[in-house]
Parts: C-alpha cells; sequence; structure tokens
C-alpha cells in the first residue's frame, strides 16, 4: 500500500520555522517528482513547492519564494520543506504529493498520490 505521511507542522509565530517532513512507502520514490501544496479554509490547493526527481530542478510559489526550501532524500524516501521568515498567511494544511513522472508540474491533478496533510498555523 502507498503511503505518504506529513510530519513537522504546528503552530509558531510570525517570523519562526518549521521543517515538514514527507515520508513514503509502498513503492520507490526515487523516480518520482515530489511536491508541497496547501490549502487553506475556503480557498484552493496551490502549489508551494515542487521538485524532479533527481533535484536538479525545483520550482517555488512567487509567495513563498526566498523563504522556503524543497529537498530530498531518495535513499530514505523522504522529501522536506523547510519553511523560514513564516508569515499569518501561510497557515493551512501543506500536503505531500507524488508524481509517477521525474519531472515536476505545478498542477495537483498531475500527481497520484497525496498524504493526509499536516496543519501549520501562523500567529501574528
Amino acid at each position: 500500500q502507498v503511503q505518504l505521511v506529513e510530519s513537522g507542522g504546528g503552530l509558531v509565530q510570525a517570523g519562526g520555522s518549521l521543517r515538514l517532513s514527507c515520508a513514503a512507502s509502498g513503492r520507490t520514490f526515487s523516480n518520482d517528482a515530489m511536491g508541497w501544496f496547501r490549502q487553506a479554509p475556503g480557498k484552493e490547493r496551490d502549489v508551494v513547492a515542487a521538485i524532479s526527481w533527481s533535484a536538479v530542478s525545483t520550482y517555488y510559489a512567487d509567495s513563498v519564494k526566498g523563504r522556503f526550501t524543497i529537498s530530498r532524500d531518495n535513499a530514505e524516501n523522504t522529501v522536506y520543506l523547510q519553511m523560514n521568515s513564516l508569515k499569518p498567511e501561510d497557515t493551512a494544511v501543506y500536503y505531500c504529493a507524488a508524481r509517477k513522472s521525474p519531472a515536476y508540474s505545478v498542477n495537483s491533478y498531475s500527481y497520484d498520490y497525496w498524504g493526509q496533510g499536516t496543519q501549520v498555523t501562523v500567529s501574528s
């Protein structure tokens, strides 16, 4: 059974940092692109960051450029999202996703596997 399990969310003050992890199991994800998405109440699920299978290519939403860093450890089947200088508008449920393709996509419908999500709340 394929599973993506996120961890590392929580409550943090504005300006603080969190590191999200996504542990994959049930298949080898080293050939898959991975992405982080987020969804705030009443809003659509949007891409935050994405990374190709080799980590050579990455993508960041404009709203998080310079503050968030996506990385992966293929040996551990894990992808990370380091979030610095957090703002209240970063508050959302964050989801990890895997795509059965070496190239990333910014479209949520392009991803094949999803985690259950982890809540990130940034207080002002």
